[in-house]
């Protein structure tokens, strides 16, 4: 495999990660977050890609932001465009001049999303094949996907979550490749899973009992997901398909709300993407 090839993803380290505040079920100030266990946890995660053959692009992170660490919330990436994220919850909103700056300096041509509109990155913006699925409700408006979808000429599929602890898409849906997919239906209004259901032929459901450890929230290298401990049937599911797996904790990132996907954004797109030309939207 050439540098040229490999998948290129960006991480932010666990330094300055903490639970500093509240903003979605999962969070709480007053139990908070270990630091060694947590450091530990990312750069577990970091080796296994690092062995899968990724080349990783490290962020520095920042005090007072601690959940820069979370990179799949940057922003969208789509060839050489780069659209950051507009963050509902204010104490959010210092991390998009870090994530611009990182990608003015990697030579990303920067699209802002027009005023007043929420965006949360590939945290609600996952490609499966040529479709760019969309989730909205808590973080995102549905406004600003279709503002997105008009913008890139890619088909956007909005849908609505409707479960606060599934708050961003990569927490209940995550695609495979083109036409496959792992979902977890109880995130989802009825047209989200029917949307789901008519447009990828290929599904994984994951079940309640095992969506509530972020096994949706997964990294997918090839033939390879990455995702948190405490999945038995779902990784016995992917195995079927022909999939490995490789299990980590990452507990103390779901005491805020994230885990294997959150601490990742595919620099060269989603692993699922399947953009149909080289050109790029001008």
């Amino acid at each position: 495999m050439t540098d040229s090839q490999k998948p290129r993803i960006l991480m932010c380290p666990a330094d300055y990660f903490g639970i500093e505040y509240e903003i979605n079920p999962w969070m709480s100030v007053q139990k908070g977050t270990d630091p060694e266990r947590s450091s530990a946890q990312w750069k577990a995660l970091h080796q296994t890609l690092v062995d899968l053959g990724v080349e990783i692009d490290l962020m520095e992170p920042v005090k007072g932001l601690p959940d820069l660490v979370f990179t799949a919330n940057a922003g969208l990436v789509y060839h050489d465009l780069f659209i950051p994220s507009r963050f509902r919850y204010k104490v959010r909103q210092g991390e998009t001049p870090r994530f611009e700056e990182w990608a003015r300096s990697r030579g990303f041509r920067i699209v802002e999303l027009p005023a007043g509109e929420n965006f949360e990155g590939a945290g609600d913006a996952l490609f499966c094949g040529d479709a760019l699925f969309a989730g909205y409700r808590f973080r995102s408006d549905v406004q600003s996907h279709q503002w997105i979808g008009e913008r890139l000429g890619v088909e956007v599929l909005p849908m609505e979550l409707i479960d606060p602890r599934f708050y961003h898409l990569d927490t209940c849906f995550c695609p495979l490749a083109p036409g496959v997919a792992v979902y977890y239906p109880g995130a989802f209004d009825e047209y989200g899973r029917s949307v789901i259901l008519d447009r990828i032929p290929t599904l994984i459901e994951v079940r309640a009992e095992e969506a509530v450890f972020f096994s949706c929230n997964a990294v997918v290298v090839g033939s390879t997901v990455v995702l948190n401990q405490g999945a038995p049937k779902l990784t016995a599911d992917l195995e079927r398909l022909g999939y490995q797996t490789r299990a980590l904790d990452l507990s103390e990132f779901i005491k805020s709300g994230g885990s294997a996907k959150c601490l990742t954004l595919r620099i060269d797109g989603e692993e699922a993407a399947n953009w149909k030309s080289a050109a790029t939207p001008s």
